[in-house]
């Protein structure tokens, strides 16, 4: 068993992480600014209310935990994004201080865009750059810096990248990829479960890695229609 705080833990991979690692043995706390919206609840489970900006509501709930897990989600917009680096800054030194080593952060495959083999011209030449130029720059632009904040330190980080994130009621048979893969979907519920794999796999230690869904994956329009339907 392991004492995991979970930031993010309000979110769509956030719930489904939290309900993961309390089937699997571990004792969790649950970060939130929301804590009585948040819907689950197990003897093994504290929801803490906190504020990943507060610096010290932070350091509260990270001392004495084995490992903490990242999973903050900010919707995409054209205002400036800073939550992630500055909330990932406030989690970074507290870990430093309490001395806990192992970190699992998300971040996206957009903050490093590439064509993908057989998607066609419309999906990489004008959906693909819109996406990550336009509607999600200020985003992918927080993704990176702290990207860069987590690789600049000593703890024993993963940086998780999945694709365009949808809903698929269990886990499937998903692949884990150092750095970039040519794959343009990965299941929430497949997110949620490698995080939670990758606490015990010291192969990705230090290292940059994409999870991939190989199985039943939407076509971008089926995509498009679950997320205007509130799968997020």
């Amino acid at each position: 068993m392991r004492r995991i705080t979970l930031f993010g833990a309000n979110g769509p991979t956030g719930r489904l992480l939290t309900g993961q690692a309390l089937a699997a043995g571990h004792r969790v706390t649950a970060v939130t600014r929301h804590p009585a919206a948040f819907p689950l609840r197990h003897e093994r489970l504290d929801v803490a209310a906190a504020d990943v900006l507060d610096a010290a509501a932070v350091d509260a709930v990270v001392e004495g935990r084995d490992a903490v897990l990242s999973a903050l989600g900010v919707p995409a917009g054209r205002a400036a994004i800073s939550t992630y680096s500055r909330g990932t800054a406030n989690i970074v030194a507290a870990m430093d201080r309490h001395r806990v080593r192992r970190l699992v952060v998300v971040s996206s495959s957009g903050v490093d865009p590439r064509p993908y083999p057989g998607a066609g011209w419309v999906f990489n030449r004008l959906l693909l750059p819109y996406v990550t130029r336009v509607l999600g720059r200020t985003m992918y632009d927080d993704m990176r810096r702290m990207e860069a904040l987590v690789r600049a330190g000593d703890l024993d980080w993963t940086i998780v990248r999945p694709s365009a994130l949808y809903h698929s009621p269990s886990v499937s048979d998903y692949t884990v990829v150092k750095g970039h893969a040519d794959a343009r979907f990965t299941a929430r519920v497949d997110l949620a479960a490698s995080m939670l794999a990758l606490l015990d796999d010291d192969r990705y230690l230090r290292t940059t890695v994409s999870v991939v869904t190989t199985f039943d994956n939407p076509t971008v329009l089926q995509w498009a229609r679950g997320e205007a339907s509130g799968h997020r």
